[in-house]
């Protein structure tokens, strides 16, 4: 297997050990990767249908406690 960042030959048998960076080559490269997920670099692409519920307002919602209807718990 390759390192996703920098393609140096990472060993397949290293996943369960104590302190691996798999499947990265070293913490440079996990970090870079973190990085990317937390910049906003990889995304991860939505179906449609997913996309436009996604679309929902929340400003529209009602505020926590406003309209709920669950049945609340009795002050002992």
């Amino acid at each position: 297997m390759q390192c996703p960042i920098c393609k140096k030959p990472v060993d397949d048998n290293e996943p369960g050990k104590p302190g691996s960076t798999y499947p990265f080559c070293s913490d440079r490269c996990r970090l870079i990767d973190l990085g990317r997920w937390l910049s906003g670099k990889y995304q991860i692409s939505a179906s449609k249908d997913e996309a436009e519920a996604s679309d929902w307002d929340a400003s529209s919602a009602p505020a926590p406690g406003e309209n709920d209807q669950r049945p609340r718990p009795r002050a002992p």
